[in-house]
């Protein structure tokens, strides 16, 4: 009974432990992933996809995007567990609306989420980044 214990309390230990470590910085994930995924989509008019391979890419893009703001939330980049947390929340929401819109082939309905999509970028950038919108 004694091993059962000490393996149920080692087994707590190690679930409580993270097993990833954060690489990049807040930074880099917006410009090696945000930025490009989300003008992916906001941009779709521009060259819409024209095959199952281009849709197949535009929909990793998506994923990609929706990741990008659990990426954010994670312990090490995360600046607060309320407003930031929100506001990433609203980036995986979009993501994951631009994943079933892409999914169902549908340039109309990527373009209706070009609002949300921006949204949850500048309701964040509005609250964290300190010159955003704001001229010298």
């Amino acid at each position: 009974m004694r091993t059962l214990g000490l393996l149920f309390l080692a087994g707590a230990a190690m679930a409580q432990a993270p097993a990833f470590r954060p690489v990049a910085t807040v930074s880099q994930i917006m410009l090696a992933i945000t930025y490009p995924y989300s003008d992916a989509l906001l941009y779709i008019e521009r060259n819409p996809p024209k095959n199952d391979n281009e849709w197949s890419a535009l929909e990793k893009q998506a994923l990609m995007l929706a990741e990008s703001g659990n990426l954010l939330m994670m312990e090490g980049r995360a600046r607060d567990q309320g407003e930031w947390v929100e506001d990433a929340k609203l980036l995986v929401e979009a993501g994951v609306a631009s994943v079933k819109a892409v999914r169902a082939k549908d340039v109309q309905a990527i373009l209706a989420l070009n609002d949300q999509i921006v949204t949850a970028c500048t309701t964040c950038h509005t609250k964290y980044h300190p010159r955003y919108r704001r001229r010298p």
